[in-house]
C-alpha cells in the first residue's frame, strides 16, 4: 500500500513538473513577444479563482473536458488513439439541436432524453466510422479521425448556414450561422444563479464513476482493456478484438457527442459556430493528465478548465497575442504527453499507447 501511494505521489510530481516546464518555456516566448510573463501568469492563475465568476466559469469549461476525457480514456485504454473528439462534439451538438427543434411539442422530460440520445448517437456514429475502418480495413485511426474532424466541421458549417439556420437570421437578412434557440423547457438548470454553471457538471461526475465501474468492474471493460494491452494476446485468449475496437470508438464518440449536447442545452441553447472551442483536443490532455483514469480526470478537467479560462483572461488583461495563448496551450500538451511516455511505461495502457506513439512493440499485461 505504501509503495502504491509513493507511485501516485511520483506521478503527481512528474505531471506538475511537466506543467511547470511548459509554463517556463512559455515565459520565454512571452518575453520575446515583449510581454511581462510574471504579470501574465499572475492573471492566468489568479483570474479563475479570484471570484464567483472565475470559479463557475472554470467548472463550466471542465464539463466538456471531462466528458471528452472519459471517451478518450475508453478508446485509449482499448488501444485506439482517438484524435476525432472535435468532430464528434460537432456531430453531437448538431444532432442535439436538430432533435430539439424538430420535436418542440414533446414534454420537456421526453424531449431532454431525446436530445441527449440524439447527441450521443450522432457522436457515436461519427466515432464508429473510424472504429469500423480500423477494425475491418486496418486504416490508421489517427489519420481517419483527423480527417473525419475536417469532414464534420464542413458538414456542421453547411447545416448551420443552410438547412438548419435560424429562420430569424434569414428573415432579418443577418445570416449569422446558428440554429434557432432550442425550447427553454429543456435548458439545463443553473446551479448558481447569475452564472453559467449548470447541472451538466453533475451528469459528467456521475458518468465518470460509471465509466470507472464499466472499465474495471465489468467483463466487457476487462476485455476492452485487454485488447488495449495486447491485441494479439487478447485474440489468442478468444477475445474478438475487432468487435471491441468498434465498441470503444462508439462509446468514445458517444461521450464526445454528449459533450456537444450538453454545450447546446446548458450553455449556448443552440448550435453555433465555434461551439467546440477546442475541447476535443484539450480533453485528450486532461485524460492523459488524469493518468487515463476516470476519477483522476475529474481534477485534471477542472485544472485545464481553469487554464483555458486563465489564458483567455491573460490575453485580454495583458494584451498577449492570441497566437501566444495557443503556443502556451501547445507547450502544455507537448510536455504532458512527453511526461506520459515515462509515467506509463509500466502500465498496460501505457504499453499500448507507447507502441502507437513511439513505434515500440505492444505487450500484454495487467495493472490499473
Amino acid at each position: 500500500m505504501k509503495a502504491q501511494y509513493k507511485s501516485i505521489l511520483k506521478q503527481i510530481l512528474i505531471l506538475l513538473a511537466a506543467l511547470a516546464g511548459a509554463l517556463l518555456v512559455g515565459a520565454l516566448f512571452l518575453l520575446l513577444a515583449k510581454s511581462d510573463p510574471i504579470k501574465a501568469y499572475g492573471v492566468m492563475f489568479k483570474g479563475p479563482i479570484s471570484d464567483k465568476f472565475g470559479v463557475t466559469e472554470t467548472l463550466v469549461r471542465a464539463v466538456p473536458l471531462l466528458l471528452v476525457g472519459l471517451g478518450i480514456i475508453i478508446s485509449f485504454r482499448s488501444g485506439i488513439i482517438n484524435i476525432g473528439a472535435e468532430g464528434q462534439i460537432l456531430a453531437g451538438a448538431i444532432g442535439a439541436a436538430a432533435a430539439a427543434n424538430s420535436f418542440p411539442q414533446l414534454p420537456p422530460v421526453l424531449l431532454t432524453l431525446l436530445v441527449f440520445a440524439a447527441g450521443m448517437l450522432s457522436g457515436a456514429l461519427w466515432g464508429g466510422i473510424a472504429g469500423w475502418l480500423k477494425a475491418r480495413l486496418a486504416v490508421n485511426e489517427i489519420l481517419s479521425t483527423v480527417m473525419l474532424n475536417q469532414i464534420a466541421l464542413q458538414l456542421y458549417l453547411f447545416l448551420i448556414r443552410g438547412p438548419l439556420i435560424d429562420p430569424q437570421e434569414v428573415s432579418y437578412g443577418t445570416g449569422v450561422p446558428q440554429t434557432a434557440l432550442i425550447p427553454d423547457g429543456i435548458w439545463l438548470s443553473k446551479l448558481v444563479q447569475g452564472t453559467r454553471l449548470h447541472t451538466g457538471i453533475l451528469i459528467a461526475l456521475v458518468l465518470a464513476v460509471l465509466v470507472y465501474l464499466f472499465l474495471w468492474r465489468t467483463s466487457i471493460g476487462y476485455r476492452m482493456r485487454a485488447v488495449g494491452a495486447g491485441p494479439d494476446a487478447a485474440r489468442y485468449a478468444g477475445i474478438k478484438v475487432e468487435r471491441y475496437v468498434v465498441l470503444a470508438m462508439l462509446l468514445a464518440g458517444g461521450m464526445a457527442g454528449l459533450a456537444g449536447a450538453v454545450e447546446v442545452t446548458g450553455v449556448h441553447h443552440r448550435a453555433l459556430e465555434g461551439i467546440s472551442a477546442g475541447y476535443g483536443f484539450s480533453g485528450i490532455v486532461a485524460a492523459l493528465f488524469g493518468r487515463l483514469h476516470p476519477l483522476g480526470t475529474i481534477p485534471a478537467a477542472v485544472l485545464f478548465g481553469g487554464l483555458l479560462l486563465g489564458a483567455d483572461m491573460m490575453q485580454r488583461a495583458v494584451s498577449v497575442p492570441a497566437a501566444m495563448v495557443m503556443v502556451i496551450q501547445g507547450l502544455v500538451v507537448l510536455f504532458v504527453v512527453s511526461s506520459d511516455y515515462f509515467l506509463l511505461k509500466n502500465s498496460a495502457a501505457g504499453a499500448g499507447l507507447k507502441g502507437k506513439l513511439f513505434g515500440k512493440k505492444m505487450t500484454a499485461g495487467g495493472g490499473k
